[in-house]
């Protein structure tokens, strides 16, 4: 299509191509007969043909639009002094925005050739007149801006629909995924769950356990327990028989020989107690009590003991010392058991004075601390991180249970039981017990 000026109007027409003016036409018919003996494939053919109908179909909406904005013009233009051309505008648009960009642009072309030949002076002509180019310029500005504007609008509300589409697929997914994840973890918890009921009945089982082979361990250590107060017992029967024996009889003497030996019975009954509670599944009985008065009274008990060896018993007891919850047997018995060991390690010393002091005092406003000094031998490196082990022993007639024990009962009451030997000789014994509020009773 070439545009040319004759006699003061804008005049169009086309231009034949070298290829098809003069004797090169029968050359193009005959390159369009061999195009239509190349038959295609069947799924090729079925493809053009679908892309055929559809462009036919966006196209032909395109040209009805076109026709009802010519008709609609040509009807309004007598009420005008200039052409109404705006209704061309909405077909372009309209065409562009349902038949895509190409159905646009021909909606562009189809108006522009109509309203130039029926709207454009001179009118049933293609020829425009110079006056009115610049009128006819701007419609076809405004038509291809108008067919740009909606073709642009429609990609992208095709865009942003497809975009959505692909969002709430994806969200569907993550929902999917969202919950099988869900139900993978409610299951997860439920084996979890079942799992810490087994671990909770095998660390019931696991503890009743530990007690009886603790009562094996036990059994190695009665005598050892027993046989204290059972010593005393005969002492302080022997020593009551002979009080009865003398002319006067010494009757304050042997009463209170009698008293000692029913403390000194009750306590071995209470051991024997507590080795049965164990093999009951019972829980130890734990009551609030003052450390100082377990101390005092191990003291009369120790005190005969200590002076048959040769040692000098001093106690050193803090004023106004909390209270703690434990049973007092057990805690007797690891007071006792670090004495009577201390005083063997000073059996046969002759250097130096033999001396043991039980002290107590508040370490923190949590625990108190009770200490069982002797200046006995005191402990090596060697020995000193076996002494708490079962069945090691540094004495001859020892079976080793007897400190393994008394930390074994420390720690069960929340404790620590630990030695260190001292710089001067001897060695220091010492163990924690947390506190509660004096005289508070549960």
């Amino acid at each position: 299509m070439n545009w040319k000026t004759t006699n003061g109007y804008w005049r169009f027409g086309f231009q034949q191509s070298p290829a098809t003016s003069g004797g090169s036409i029968s050359g193009a018919v005959d390159a369009a007969h061999r195009g239509l003996d190349h038959q295609p494939s069947p799924h090729l053919s079925g493809s053009l043909s679908q892309i055929g109908w559809s462009t036919a179909r966006r196209w032909g909406i395109a040209l009805s639009l076109v026709a009802m904005a010519l008709v609609a013009t040509l009807l309004l233009q007598r009420l005008f002094p200039y052409p109404f051309l705006f209704l061309f505008f909405p077909a372009v648009m309209a065409s562009a925005w349902f038949g895509g960009v190409s159905a646009g642009l021909l909606a562009v072309v189809v108006s522009t050739l109509l309203v130039d030949y029926f709207f454009v002076p001179p009118f049933n002509s293609f020829a425009i007149n110079a006056t009115d180019g610049t009128y006819f310029a701007a419609f076809v500005v405004c038509a291809f801006v108008a067919s740009w504007v909606s073709s642009s609008k429609k990609q992208n509300e095709e865009a942003l629909r497809e975009a959505r589409d692909r969002l709430e697929i994806r969200v569907a997914e993550r929902t999917t995924e969202l919950q099988r994840s869900n139900a993978d973890l409610r299951r997860s918890m439920r084996e979890h769950e079942i799992a810490e009921q087994t671990l909770r009945r095998t660390q019931a089982e696991l503890a009743h356990l530990s007690k009886v082979l603790t009562i094996g361990e036990l059994t190695c250590s009665i005598a050892h327990e027993v046989s204290q107060p059972l010593t005393a017992v005969v002492t302080n029967g022997h020593a009551c028989v002979e009080w009865l024996s003398a002319a006067p009889p010494g009757v304050v003497e042997a009463r209170k020989a009698a008293e000692r030996i029913i403390q000194d019975g009750t306590r071995a009954g209470a051991v024997l107690g507590r080795i049965r509670a164990l093999f009951k599944k019972e829980a130890p009985a734990r009551d609030w009590l003052d450390m100082n008065d377990v101390v005092r009274e191990l003291g009369v008990l120790l005190g005969d003991e200590a002076a048959r060896a040769g040692v000098s018993l001093r106690l050193d007891l803090a004023m106004d010392l909390p209270w703690v919850k434990g049973d007092r047997v057990q805690l007797q018995q690891v007071v006792l058991n670090l004495a009577v060991n201390g005083m063997d390690a000073m059996r046969g010393m002759m250097d130096r004075p033999r001396e043991l002091l039980i002290h107590t005092a508040a370490k923190s406003s949590a625990e108190i601390l009770i200490q069982v000094k002797d200046s006995g031998a005191g402990l090596s490196a060697e020995v000193a991180p076996e002494i708490f082990k079962p069945f090691f022993t540094t004495k001859p007639q020892g079976i080793g249970m007897g400190l393994s024990i008394s930390r074994s009962i420390v720690e069960s009451h929340q404790g620590r039981l630990w030695a260190m030997p001292l710089s001067g000789g001897g060695s220091l014994f010492q163990f924690t017990v947390p506190t509660g509020p004096r005289g508070h009773d549960e």
